[in-house]
């Protein structure tokens, strides 16, 4: 997958406030193009579920307003970020520009020597939750997982630091 061929299709989102408070985002994007078939086959995302969906400028707009003042956590977040800043800039939207923090790269600090460090991998290796409508690949479970492994990651960074 390229930022520069193909297009965002979702964008999902948590955010979490100082005082604890969480928020959601979560969208179905249309791309303004036919989703090739190899990418519907890794995130079962059809043509028809995204033909009634905003474009990404409507969405990438209400994201940064989402996002305003944050800290952008993403497993992998070059991947993504290439995406999105490609996205923003391709419909004049301001880059983002705000923090960003890579649960992949934390992971692999507070948990060497893992066999895999896919979020697929992670999310068996710690059993993370997840209901039965949660589907790999889709922007809002995978933000649900990442979610969890920041936990695990921040959680033994406090336990290592303590000792």
């Amino acid at each position: 997958m390229s930022p520069s061929r193909d297009r965002i299709i979702q964008i999902g989102a948590v955010r979490i406030d100082k005082d604890g408070y969480i928020s959601r985002f979560n969208s179905f994007v249309n791309p303004g193009r036919k989703i090739p078939d190899s990418l519907i086959c890794v995130h079962h995302i059809s043509d028809e579920m995204v033909a009634g969906a905003p474009n990404f400028s409507r969405v990438g707009r209400e994201f940064l307003a989402f996002a305003n003042g944050s800290t952008l956590v993403a497993h992998n977040a070059r991947f993504d970020l290439g995406f999105l800043q490609e996205s923003l800039a391709r419909c004049g939207l301001p880059l983002w520009k705000g923090r960003t923090l890579d649960t992949l790269r934390l992971i692999k600090t507070t948990h060497p020597g893992l066999p895999s460090y896919k979020l697929q991998s992670l999310r068996a290796i710690f059993q993370l939750d997840s209901s039965d409508d949660m589907q790999a690949h889709r922007a809002d479970a995978d933000v649900e997982w990442t979610l969890q492994i920041l936990e695990i990651s921040l959680t033994a960074a406090i336990k290592s630091s303590a000792n």
